[in-house]
């Protein structure tokens, strides 16, 4: 063989691949027509696939006496662990503590009613309060008082027409709207038809009583089918001595079936013993009493008096400081501190708060004029405008102040211990008092307030009574001293406030 021969015999070797080596992807057949990687197995023809037992096979055996065991004890072991299951349901059941019914409630209990005594002051008229019912709702009210609204010359018995506005605040469309606009905001309104509000006598004289009821009926009916959610008159004692005291409950009630919310009744009386009181919740048979023992007793230990004697009578008890005369907080809270302690007092005592308007931002009255509603209290000033610094901290007060009210509406509509709870008495003094709200497996609250002018401590004592005791610390829920921070923990022992400070505690139900 020549050189150049065994050289191109080396270029075909070198040339072909070792199959063994080729890829596994690659395009080409292998050898004997396979692709490259296929791997043919071939399966013996006589190898047998299992396909399961038959029917008759599997009865057979089915019906041995091992397997017969095997299914009685795996039933017997499934009811029992059902029935284990169903006795446990059943105990847990009956050992759980029982909820306590929820008394009945109608609107007025379900929150703050806000007594707008002159629409003019307020915002201008009746016009006005619709304008302003979206400030309003943002305070959580359950009802608007408004007025009274009615024609009367002082003293003037013959002058007065409850059917008729004054036309200084308004007219029967410009009512209309309010009622139509609250309504759908969940806001009951009632009508004052006190009828000698302008005078000294709200029924003019012992003599007038018999007619001028007859006057308030005939009214009541005529408001009423304007869709008007209740009445209020002052001196409810009188009122309710009245022969016809009976036909005017009858006319609420009677129209009151027509709608699902219920019509109210509401009285205000002043200078009246909590017995009194009491009395006449039960004889006038009356919705809702307003009174003014905030007022006239200035004691801490009155005031607890008061409550122990009125607290089982809640749902049908309003409280106030100067509602009843449709007078303003401040009236009688000197400071703005005060107002914030008699707000805190008000949203948690057994009963509905009631305020009048401006009491939310603290509105200074002075003298017998109603006071002015200030509005835009969050408005900043304009730009460049020249800002003074008392009227600058006057507005921060009431901003604050105002949201202060809120926090507390809000508090009080959403715990059934404030709501409707019951009360206890825990302390009380010439300047101080505390007591405990608590309704079935909510949370507890106990108030303590120092209305006096000097620092005080309280010692909690709660009377012996089943299921109840006070435990070692409560929480801040709420508090007007900066010292006593929100969410800390303070000894129910003992609490001290500072002069003109009030603080909410919470603690929670522990079976």
């Amino acid at each position: 063989m020549s050189k150049d021969t065994e050289i191109d015999m080396k270029d075909v070797e070198l040339n072909e691949l070792d199959p063994e080596k080729q890829p596994m992807t690659a395009d080409g057949q292998a050898a004997g027509g396979e692709k490259n990687g296929s791997v043919k197995q071939k399966v013996p023809e006589d190898e047998v696939t299992f396909t399961g037992l038959s029917k008759e096979e599997l009865m057979k055996v089915a019906g041995t006496p091992g397997w017969v065991r095997t299914r009685w004890a795996l039933l017997v072991l499934f009811w029992l662990g059902w029935l284990g299951m169903l006795a446990g349901a059943i105990a847990i059941i009956v050992q759980a503590p029982r909820c306590k019914p929820i008394p009945e409630m109608n609107w007025w209990n379900e929150g703050p009613l806000y007594q707008i005594s002159d629409v003019e002051a307020f915002s201008d008229g009746i016009a006005g309060v619709e304008a302003k019912l979206d400030e309003i709702n943002k305070l959580k009210v359950k009802g608007l008082i408004l007025g009274p609204l009615h024609t009367i010359q002082k003293d003037q018995p013959a002058t007065l027409n409850l059917k008729k506005i004054n036309p200084v605040y308004g007219d029967q469309k410009a009512l209309s709207a309010v009622l139509a606009k609250a309504h759908k905001k969940g806001i009951s309104v009632v009508l004052d038809l006190t009828p000698n509000y302008l005078g000294a006598s709200p029924w003019f004289n012992d003599k007038n009583v018999a007619d001028v009821m007859e006057q308030v009926m005939s009214a009541a009916e005529h408001w009423l089918t304007l869709e008007v959610d209740g009445i209020k008159v002052s001196d409810l004692s009188v009122a309710a001595s009245s022969v016809d005291w009976s036909k005017l409950q009858s006319t609420l009630h009677m129209n009151g079936t027509e709608n699902p919310r219920k019509r109210l009744l509401m009285g205000a009386v002043t200078d009246m013993s909590a017995e009194s009181v009491s009395q006449l919740v039960n004889d006038s048979g009356v919705d809702l009493v307003l009174s003014n023992l905030l007022a006239s007793k200035k004691g801490g230990v009155e005031r607890i008096m008061a409550m122990d004697t009125l607290h089982s009578q809640q749902m049908s008890l309003g409280w106030g400081l100067g509602a009843a005369q449709r007078d303003q907080l401040s009236k009688q809270a000197k400071s703005a501190g005060l107002i914030r302690l008699y707000q805190l007092l008000l949203f948690t005592m057994p009963g509905t708060p009631v305020f009048t308007y401006g009491d939310e931002i603290g509105l200074q009255a002075v003298g017998d004029a109603s006071p002015k509603m200030i509005w835009d209290v969050e408005k900043e000033p304009a730009e460049g405008a020249v800002v003074n610094e008392t009227a600058e901290a006057a507005q921060t007060e009431r901003v604050a102040m105002r949201k202060w009210f809120r926090s507390l509406s809000d508090l009080r509509g959403k715990e059934r211990s404030l709501l409707h709870g019951d009360y206890y008495p825990l302390s009380s003094s010439s300047s101080s008092l505390a007591f405990l709200r608590v309704w079935d497996q909510s949370e507890r609250y106990i108030t303590a307030v120092n209305f006096g002018s000097l620092p005080e401590t309280l010692t909690l004592k709660l009377a012996p009574t089943e299921g109840l005791e006070l435990p070692e610390t409560g929480t801040v829920k709420l508090s007007t001293d900066a010292e006593l921070e929100v969410d800390s923990t303070i000894s129910l022992d003992k609490i001290t406030l500072k002069a003109g400070q009030a603080v909410l505690l919470q603690f929670p139900y522990t079976g």
